[in-house]
């Protein structure tokens, strides 16, 4: 009797999974010509907390191993969509591809979200200051469309600092929009209040938003009392790493204490950037 042997030699190890997902491109939008947002399938297992970052990334040319980057979800973490908001580097080994997706191409995305700007990485305070520049208002499109959000602070300020008007992204979802939301719209409608900034024209509220905090022009704005207070303020910073660091010390003068997942504290930064 002839054996027969199979095809595969036994020693063949399995194929390992990938550390990726192949996401469908659902939708983009270019909001100037440095700007641009794009919304992704879901697959049913990705789990998230709103603020959390993600690898987010394109198949290499020729072959090569993917080019990926560290991406905030601008979605928050009960959306059916994952949504993303990027900008736009001419040489950039990502994003000089990644600008041109259209809806039906595909994306890849990491298997593992992580990051510091979630609300586990604060204890509790009364008023959350979400402070970013450029893409840095990502993250806050989730947090302030998140209802823990609104049950664990009474105010909530959105901060965005862009060099002209028209990078103002987002700012007809903040001032309008978002009072649509099915489950935040009445919270954020009473309690958030949205305030952009303008370095480079002319503007009701000119200037960087670390300018503003030093002199005291943004409490003012706001009728706060003026300062930081480690018994009511909590702040996420995400953006430049100029801001950051320089939001960062000043927040420390004022007796604020950096916190992270470990160990929750007043203000948290992320330092996963997009290039």
């Amino acid at each position: 009797m002839t054996q027969t042997l199979s095809s595969t030699p036994a020693d063949t190890a399995p194929a390992r999974p990938s550390p990726h997902h192949a996401l469908k491109v659902l939708s983009v939008h270019h909001w100037t010509d440095q700007l641009f947002s794009f919304t992704l399938e879901r697959p049913e297992d990705f789990r998230f907390r709103s603020g959390e970052f993600v690898m987010i990334g394109l198949p290499g040319e020729d072959g090569s191993k993917p080019v990926l980057r560290a991406y905030s979800i601008a979605s928050p973490h009960w959306a059916e969509e994952l949504e993303f908001f990027s900008i736009k580097v001419p040489d950039g080994p990502l994003t000089s591809r990644l600008q041109k997706i259209q809806p039906g191409d595909t994306v890849l995305m990491g298997k593992k979200p992580t990051g510091t700007l979630v609300l586990d990485a604060l204890t509790g305070g009364e008023r959350l200051w979400l402070i970013g520049t450029g893409t840095g208002l990502a993250p806050w499109l989730s947090v302030a469309r998140d209802p823990d959000t609104y049950s664990r602070f009474g105010q909530v300020i959105v901060c965005h600092t862009v060099r002209q008007v028209a990078d103002l992204a987002y700012r007809d979802f903040f001032t309008a929009g978002i009072h649509d939301d099915p489950l935040v719209g009445d919270e954020a409608n009473a309690h958030l209040t949205y305030y952009p900034t303008v370095t480079r024209e002319r503007f009701e509220t000119p200037g960087r938003i670390t300018d503003r905090i030093r002199s005291g022009d943004v409490f003012a704005d706001l009728r706060l009392p003026i300062g930081f207070s480690p018994n009511t303020d909590r702040v996420m910073l995400c953006g430049s790493m100029a801001m950051i660091k320089e939001a960062g010390e000043l927040l420390e003068t004022y007796g604020l204490k950096e916190g992270s997942n470990a160990e929750p504290g007043d203000y948290v930064l992320e330092r996963a950037f997009v290039g």
